[in-house]
């Protein structure tokens, strides 16, 4: 019957007729697809693009990540053309799916917590992502993730973070550097040694032995650490062109990690079952590593696990630090209240205790300040598990839930969502000075894109409106050994060094460049200057 058709239907009808036929398949998902949109709740306002296919939205996003203008092009998107005005929810079809993308607090919450079982990393992200975190606890999701978490929890118990030792030895090697590269105002990148540092400090802890990049500065793992980041958020931001990233340098990277890690697997791996299980959590030598080899011999387990540890734990620490310091350079007054602080708890010499750290609120203002400006992960994505909502978007008002169908990424930024004025609203200066007239020297409130420690002492943000390592059930299992690095770093340095010179000013302007590959770090660095006590 079939070659009967062929032969008595022109060639032409035949294509018009497929044609005709695919058109309808199409226009009937897409019917079924909005049915069930409005059913949920309806649609958020639509990115306004010019290209079919919404494919110059992946343009942008693309050239916005390069020139590390991801923040410019998520406020483009969330702007409204016809008022100026910001949604802070929006939808998209780039190459024909469907993607939201939100800085709305109650979103976010429904994402991360109340609606957590409804949303994922998915299968798609998993498989961006295999290659660099394989099954590891940032990649998977339910039972995968949940046993990811049960594995690593145990090494950031109290007991373990709040032994300061490791981090005791490795800022002494770091003021040494320091003192060679930039003790009396000579100016050097002092962002650089930060990622040096937490590498030593992260490969200790975790591994039991540094690998002293600090003084060995050329270091394969960790150019390639990097290298194998840019390209990952490449391929990330791509959507479905991703497979058009060139890959060659991502896989010469992942190598090199590997070879890396392997050693220290293999050496944890040569010890019996009953030799790790008669190491205690107090003895010395006793590693994070051990302990995923006490719960597992699967050697790729521990690769992925290792892998993505190593990178929450020095990455994310040694950007907090050097967006510190950025902002230590360009606010005197801040680094003079600091150290006063430092001198009443602590005093010039004594190494701070987990309990100081704690008791210290100028040090915790400055952190948290820090944090709200330049949140470690300033953009991240979800995707829908099964049919769902978000309580946000939708309507007129944009406040009417909005549609979610299975497998719809969902984009969120806590940059964008920390930087709302509405949501941190502007607060009196109290240095402001009424006999002078208001000017950008002398302004009359603190606004949100002003770093001031001082907005912590008369402001708390509203919960899900700051939210810096996450929240709900993800959120960072590290969050207490970040802070603790943090401000222990932070005090002994402010303990040695009593003025911090900035150099930025002609290297950015003043307007720091928002590198966010994977996590945020100054994109030209941290060009600064230090003088010892005594010295400035």
């Amino acid at each position: 019957m079939i070659e009967e058709i062929f032969e008595r239907v022109p060639p032409k009808t035949l294509i018009i007729a497929v044609v005709a036929i695919l058109s309808l398949l199409k226009v009937s998902q897409w019917i079924n697809t909005e049915r069930k949109i409005r059913a949920l709740g309806g649609h958020a306002y639509r990115v306004r693009t010019w290209i079919p296919g919404d494919v110059d939205l992946i343009i942008r996003a693309v050239r916005g990540t390069i020139s590390h203008k991801n923040l410019e092009t998520w406020t483009h998107w969330f702007t409204l053309p016809t008022t100026g005005e910001l949604n802070y929810t929006v939808e998209a079809v780039p190459a024909g799916r469907r993607v939201i993308f939100t800085a709305d607090p109650e979103n976010i919450k429904a994402i991360l917590a109340t609606q957590f079982t409804d949303y994922g990393k998915g299968e798609p992200f998993h498989r961006e992502w295999k290659d660099f975190l394989g099954d590891s606890i940032f990649t998977t999701d339910l039972d995968s993730w949940h046993n990811s978490r049960q594995l690593i929890r145990p090494q950031f118990i109290k007991d373990r973070v709040s032994d300061l030792e490791v981090f005791e030895k490795h800022v002494h090697v770091l003021m040494r550097e320091i003192d060679r590269e930039g003790f009396g105002g000579r100016e050097f990148d002092i962002s650089d040694l930060f990622f040096r540092y937490t590498l030593d400090a992260a490969t200790d802890f975790l591994l039991g032995r540094s690998v002293e990049s600090l003084e060995v500065p050329e270091q394969e793992f960790a150019g390639a650490f990097g290298e194998v980041q840019r390209v990952q958020n490449l391929i990330a931001r791509s959507g479905p062109f991703n497979p058009l990233v060139p890959r060659r340098s991502f896989f010469k990277g992942i190598k090199a990690i590997d070879a890396f890690v392997n050693p220290f697997i293999d050496d944890t791996l040569r010890l019996s079952p009953s030799e790790l299980a008669s190491k205690t959590k107090s003895e010395s030598g006793y590693t994070f590593l051990h302990a995923l080899a006490g719960f597992t011999r699967d050697r790729k387990v521990l690769r992925d696990q290792l892998v993505a540890v190593l990178l929450a734990g020095r990455d994310t620490t040694a950007s907090t630090l050097s967006w510190v310091f950025y902002e230590l350079a360009r606010h005197p007054e801040v680094v003079e209240k600091l150290r006063q602080e430092v001198e009443e708890r602590v005093g010039w010499e004594r190494a701070p205790t987990y309990e100081d750290l704690k008791s210290m609120k100028y040090l915790q203002n400055t952190m948290n300040e820090t944090l709200r400006l330049y949140p470690v992960v300033p953009f991240n994505v979800r995707l829908a598990l099964k049919d769902t909502t978000l309580p946000h978007g939708g309507g007129p008002d944009g406040l009417s839930p909005v549609g979610i169908i299975k497998d719809t990424p969902i984009g969120y930024s806590t940059l964008l969502m920390q930087r709302r004025p509405d949501l941190t609203p502007p607060i009196p200066n109290p240095t402001f000075n009424p006999s002078s007239p208001p000017s950008p020297s002398n302004p009359t409130h603190i606004t949100v894109e002003d770093f001031s420690p001082e907005r912590w002492q008369t402001w708390q943000p509203k919960p899900w409106n700051y939210i810096p390592f996450n929240g709900g059930p993800r959120i960072c299992i590290g969050q207490q050994f970040a802070l603790t690095e943090m401000g222990y770093t932070i005090v002994r340095l402010l303990q040695r060094y009593e003025r911090v010179e900035n150099f930025m000013g002609g290297v950015d302007g003043g307007r720091p460049k928002l590198k966010a590959e994977i996590v945020l770090q100054p994109g030209d660095g941290v060009r600064i200057g230090l003088w010892g006590r005594g010295e400035g």
